[in-house]
């Protein structure tokens, strides 16, 4: 496993060495999804197990416990996550490795999206053992807000009351979905969304074609770019952008049927960036996720209401929390598409 940080993290990695002194308990790190933060947290948990720390704050990457943890199984290390993302890789860098140490769960059932209280209880013996030679204990959480309530609650307890020794480091992609307790126990450590400059060349050092148009349809975050460009999913978003982008009830009800198997929660936030940059063009004149589409957005602000758009945007975030639990998919998306011609047209 690499210790390396990303170009636009330099500076928050200088400031997080200030940290280590006098090493808080328990930092919650946050940020926007897909700019690296489990990356980043994966490299700083290695530098605090590893047993000859570079002058940089960096693990030295060839001592025993650097060799442990590239090979997942360092003794005084545990990430724990949701099982659904148990076999994936870190898509958009905001995502980790195996849970418990890279033990794989076989199940029949459909994978838990959820950190679950068996989870957090599973520490406690690992928290109660002795450390090998004396080092530091670290235990890595992400992401934080698939913590269940039952779960929460447990590691809420462990925070209150947190052995010694020990080290606790969570990830958020959204610090409003955590309790405020949680956030309480926990000290606060901002990661940066890069500037468009850094993002794209970085993009470009991974061989990204139309680096600039990817990198604006996820906001500014090169890792979700990089991985929407390789899941081969850009047939579902030109589908739905031209259901969008040309609103009637016989468009959402085809392009319902051809995305009924693509990711909901992915179908909503392409959706959301749509509607956001449809209100900021009727507003201001200004587009930010989907250029090539101004002349289509300029048409639709131009009749919209700003009533009915504004309701356009609480349905697709009110449908963003149900996004995982659909008691149909195809009707989720038909509701989806049916629910924003209404508005727009």
């Amino acid at each position: 496993m690499s210790n390396t940080i990303y170009p636009w993290q330099a500076s928050a990695w200088q400031q997080l060495q200030l940290m280590r002194e006098r090493l808080p308990h328990a930092i919650l790190f946050h940020g926007a999804a897909g700019t690296g933060k489990a990356d980043f947290i994966e490299a700083f948990a290695q530098s605090l197990l590893c047993e000859n720390v570079r002058p940089d704050g960096h693990a030295c990457g060839a001592c025993g416990s650097c060799g442990w943890f590239s090979q997942q199984n360092h003794p005084d290390y545990r990430r724990v996550r949701p099982e659904a993302l148990e076999d994936e890789a870190p898509a958009d860098g905001d995502e980790g490795a195996e849970l418990d140490g890279g033990k794989k769960a076989k199940s029949t059932k459909a994978p838990s999206k959820e950190i679950k209280i068996e989870q957090i209880r599973a520490l406690a013996d690992f928290m109660n053992i002795s450390t090998h030679r004396q080092g530091l204990r670290v235990v890595v959480v992400y992401p934080a807000e698939a913590l269940n309530m039952p779960a929460s609650n447990a590691l809420l307890k462990t925070l209150e009351e947190p052995p010694p020794g020990t080290v606790f480091l969570l990830s958020s992609n959204s610090l409003d979905r955590l309790l405020p307790t949680i956030l309480s126990r926990c000290r606060k450590f901002a990661l940066p969304m890069p500037d468009e400059a850094a993002a794209l060349a970085w993009l470009k050092e991974q061989g990204l074609l139309d680096a600039a148009s990817w990198l604006r349809e996820q906001g500014g975050a090169p890792l979700a770019a990089l991985a929407q460009s390789e899941t081969g999913s850009r047939e579902d978003l030109e589908a739905l952008l031209h259901c969008l982008a040309h609103p009637s009830v016989d468009g959402a009800l085809r392009t319902a049927e051809k995305l009924s198997k693509a990711p909901l929660l992915t179908l909503v936030s392409w959706m959301q960036r749509w509607l956001y940059d449809l209100f900021s063009y009727k507003l201001a004149g200004s587009i930010r996720y989907y250029p090539r589409y101004q002349n289509e957005i300029a048409v639709l602000a131009g009749k919209v209401h700003t009533a009915n758009l504004l309701r356009a945007m609480k349905n697709a975030n009110d449908r963003r929390a149900i996004a995982d639990h659909p008691l149909s998919p195809k009707l989720f998306v038909e509701d989806l598409l049916l629910d924003y011609t209404a508005c727009c047209t």
